[in-house]
């Protein structure tokens, strides 16, 4: 991390680069409908076009809302473009001719709104998206409940989950205003029918539009709207190399520590930021020191960030010269408003020697409230254990290659004092002393200074052969000589461990862009988790295995190196990880007996996979070190998994649109060329009654009218799945339309007797009484072919609250139990050692397709006693002539 502040930051000079040539996105955000969105948005947009700036309405939205339609006129708007879709005509935004018109702001209302599926992109979003890619700018509006990562927290409260969302990145770099108004104003709007029709409005207030539900919905709002604004704040200040920590909103720092206790801190730490609502993080600061540190130590840093983690911390590990340092520059660079700090107790004489830490932060981080926490005081009987390797006070040849050229030193002094006369060899005791601290550190270094003090006075001083000094300046010499010893060799040891921690950042940054670089590299997701593996295997030398969620249990997909098996603890652990989204196995807090430490793949829709990392000493698979970097990973893994997933499944909806498209092809030209021929049969029928007998001839006539029903189900079901419907509404008497049924399937029914139940007072229905007619026929067709033989079929309509039902049963196998919606998919038989009859599929799936068209709902079930299938369409209240003229 660079500790300079007059730097852009180059992520934010990136993406403010991004944005060149682009349109700018502005967003009208309401906690809820009715709070006037579109009102603010075409007033502003108003106000643009006042100002001289071309403005178009692309798309609004006005509900019938008078004083919303009136603020329309004066605005030129683009005419939308009409598709039909399932027999209704649906007007859409017209893209390409607000591309063609070029306009220099546009507004488009519903900015989460789903398009037809002929156009060309699925969400009106992406419209916008590429406007602003054409350089228009776009005024939108939006609801908080149609934000993708508050769509859970919404559902949660007001028990409505809705289905048209747009992620979170397009607020990134959108202008957002919050259009807000109280909850007790908003219900007053609805009880005076300015947001819903009066019915739909009473239903809203006992429901959605509790003051509650506003209350929470308004908070929502007013928070992600901070949260953008703060996000957009912190990459100007960075582009623009701002000093400061700009608090628009806190941003929270915990300093984590080897020491015990710093688990507290953590604890204190999310404590705070829950109250402030504001986003944490933990750091540990990598110094020299760290090398020294003892496992157990290690341990606890290592639980310490785990901790954080699971309790929705950014965990970070910064190297730098020294915790102090490391402290402030994250914090700059963060824009940290609050840093949480332990006290731990330390003697006087370790004051005295390195003064006091909290004051030093205090000092070197205007600005920043510190907050200081007790740490937890240790037991002498479990003080703090240091490994003290023997090579901290270095090897021995250091000593011995220091002793080596010192007595050079003193040899070529000694000779050179014979030729020469030197006033003060002493400048060339200089040379060994730089080069032992330089190469080999401080303790070499002063050794090298007191044997060169030595052998100065032993050689030089005069009386020589004695460590005597009869001069005083000779004194100030030999100090003079170990100075210089102390300072060397304290450069030098800053320099190396600079360099040691720079080689330690550079590790990590080339061990993260090499998984990147890998994982880029596979297409398919099995090749992916073994990219995944295999990265992870050779960046932290453990095993690694990626599991995933199968209805057997967890799954393993690649393995490094290759294993399937696991123990059940291991299995316990792993399942915990997939069905929680936290760490668990070895290490972690949850079912540390497991060999495996797992870790979750999220995602913000759940947790994707979990990878799992072991060693076969047993040990810990994971250091404290080593925990930001695997986050890192982590992060990058799951979003490499999510673009596959994306990717295979955009591939498949395109396949599967490719083969919808030929087979309504082919039903609908095979139908068309069976029903030339057919035609022909049925006009020759009349003519052969007058020659042969009327059996033969009915019994042509039976098999051409089967055919000719066949080939009206594939014409059907062609039209059913192009959505090209055209319904012709009118009011139907049932009894009328089951006896024209019954009579067209006469034959299909041949051995069966008809029982009505159908009560002469029942309502009129208002349905289109051909496609009424096919359904009829189908079910009686499919109830004759089915039910045993010579037993009657029951033909039932009654009257219920809110509703009407018309059912047909048939005494028979009936359907296999729990697969009672299956026939109604195309082309779905149900086989079964009862049910040998033959039959397309096609009858059912035309049933439910026509029903669905005109609003009705049908069901499959089977009878109790007798045994059989019945069948039941249900008519809506609104479907019911309730009021008939006396006429």
């Amino acid at each position: 991390m660079s500790e300079s502040e007059d730097r852009p930051d180059p992520d934010a000079l990136l993406r403010e680069a991004e944005q060149e040539g682009r349109g700018k996105l502005k967003v009208f955000l309401g906690a809820a409908p009715g709070v006037g969105k579109t009102y603010e948005m075409l007033i502003e947009g108003a106000a643009r076009s006042r100002a001289g700036v071309d403005v178009v309405i692309g798309v609004v939205e006005t509900h019938g809302r008078a004083e919303t339609e009136a603020l329309i006129a004066g605005h030129e708007i683009v005419p939308r473009q009409t598709i039909e879709y399932r027999g209704r005509m649906l007007a859409e935004m017209d893209l390409d001719a607000i591309l063609a018109r070029r306009p220099a702001l546009v507004l488009v209302d519903e900015l989460a709104h789903t398009n037809a599926p002929q156009c060309r992109h699925p969400k009106r979003y992406q419209d916008v998206e590429e406007l602003l890619a054409a350089g228009i700018d776009v005024f939108s509006t939006i609801n908080v409940q149609h934000i993708e990562s508050l769509n859970d927290v919404v559902a949660s409260f007001t028990r409505v989950r809705v289905r048209e969302t747009i992620p979170d990145r397009i607020l990134e770099s959108a202008e957002i205003e919050v259009v807000d108004i109280p909850p007790d104003e908003l219900i007053e709007r609805l009880k005076d029918g300015k947001v819903y029709v009066p019915d739909e409005a009473t239903r809203a207030l006992g429901h959605y539009f509790s003051k509650s539900n506003l209350s929470a919905l308004r908070e929502l709002a007013l928070r992600r709207a901070a949260q953008a604004v703060d996000a957009q704040m912190l990459d100007y200040v960075r582009t623009h190399a701002l000093a400061g920590n700009w608090a628009g909103g806190e941003r929270i720092l915990v300093a984590v520590s080897e020491l015990p206790g710093a688990d507290g801190l953590v604890r204190a730490a999310k404590r705070i930021a829950d109250t402030l609502r504001a986003p944490w993080t933990a750091l540990h600061v990598e110094t020299s020191r760290t090398q020294s540190l003892g496992e157990e130590e290690h341990k606890r840093v290592s639980a310490t960030m785990n901790l954080a983690s699971q309790l929705g911390a950014t965990v970070a590990t910064v190297p730098a010269s020294s915790v102090i340092s490391g402290l402030s520059a994250f914090a700059t660079e963060a824009r940290i408003t609050q840093l949480i700090v332990g006290k731990s107790v330390r003697s006087r004489w370790f004051e005295l020697r390195h003064g006091s830490v909290v004051d030093r932060l205090v000092r070197g981080m205007p600005g920043v409230a510190v907050h200081v926490l007790p740490m937890e005081q240790r037991p002498t009987s479990q003080q703090r254990t240091r490994t003290t390797p023997a090579r901290n006070w270095g090897r021995r040849s250091d000593y011995l290659w220091a002793a080596t050229m010192v007595a050079a030193v003193t040899a070529f002094g000694t000779g050179l004092s014979h030729v020469l006369n030197l006033s003060n060899v002493a400048l060339l005791y200089l040379l060994p002393v730089m080069a032992s601290a330089s190469l080999f550190g401080l303790r070499a270094g002063l050794f090298a200074g007191l044997a060169s003090s030595l052998a100065y006075n032993f050689f030089f001083l005069p009386p020589t052969g004695t460590l005597t000094i009869n001069n005083p300046e000779n004194v100030i010499t030999v100090l003079v000589l170990l100075a210089v010893a102390s300072v060397t060799s304290q450069f030098a040891a800053r320099v190396r461990a600079q360099a040691n921690l720079a080689s330690s950042s550079a590790r990590t940054n080339a061990a993260l862009a090499g998984f990147l670089g890998q994982i880029t590299k596979t297409s398919g997701e099995d090749d992916l988790a073994q990219a995944i593996c295999a990265e992870v295997g050779r960046i932290f030398d453990v095993h690694a295995i990626l599991l995933v969620m199968s209805p057997d249990g967890p799954q393993v997909r690649a393995a490094n190196p290759p294993q399937d098996r696991l123990d059940t603890i291991d299995l316990a652990a792993v399942s915990w990880v997939l069905e929680r989204g936290v760490p668990a196995g070895r290490g972690s807090d949850t079912l540390t007996a497991s060999d495996w430490l797992f870790y979750p793949l999220r995602n913000m829709s759940g947790t994707l996979a979990a990878i799992g990392m072991s060693r076969d000493d047993g040990s810990e698979p994971v250091k404290s070190d080593q925990l930001p970097l695997l986050m890192n990973l982590l992060d990058q893994a799951a979003l490499a998994i999510e673009r596959t997933r994306l990717s295979d499944e955009m591939r498949g909806m395109a396949q599967l649109k490719e083969r919808d498209r030929l087979r309504a092809a082919l039903l609908s030209s095979v139908s068309h060329d069976l029903r030339t021929p057919l035609t022909a049969i049925m006009a020759s029928v009349t003519e052969l009654r007058s020659a042969y007998s009327p059996e033969v001839v009915d019994g042509i006539e039976a098999e051409a009218q089967r055919l000719n029903r066949f080939v009206a189900n594939l014409l059907d079901m062609a039209r059913v799945e192009a959505g090209a419907l055209k319904l012709r509404i009118e009011a139907v008497d049932l009894a009328d339309a089951i006896a024209s049924a019954v009579h067209d399937t006469r034959r299909a029914l041949d051995g069966h007797a008809i029982e009505f139940g159908v009560a002469a007072d029942l309502p009129l229905v208002r349905i289109d009484a051909q496609l009424f007619h096919h359904i009829l026929i189908n079910l009686l067709d499919n109830a004759g072919r089915y039910a045993d033989p010579d037993t009657p079929i029951a033909i039932r309509a009654e009257r219920l609250p809110g509703s009407l039902t018309l059912s047909i049963l048939d005494h028979g196998p009936g359907l296999p139990p729990g697969r009672e919606r299956d026939v109604f998919e195309t082309f779905r038989r149900i086989e079964g050692s009862d049910r040998k009859q033959a039959g397309t599929g096609l009858g059912l799936a035309i049933v439910k397709g026509f029903a669905e068209a005109m609003g009705l709902e049908v069901e499959a079930a089977n009878r109790g006693d007798p045994a059989g299938a019945r069948f039941t369409l249900r008519f809506p209240e609104d479907l019911l002539v309730t009021n008939m003229d006396p006429e």
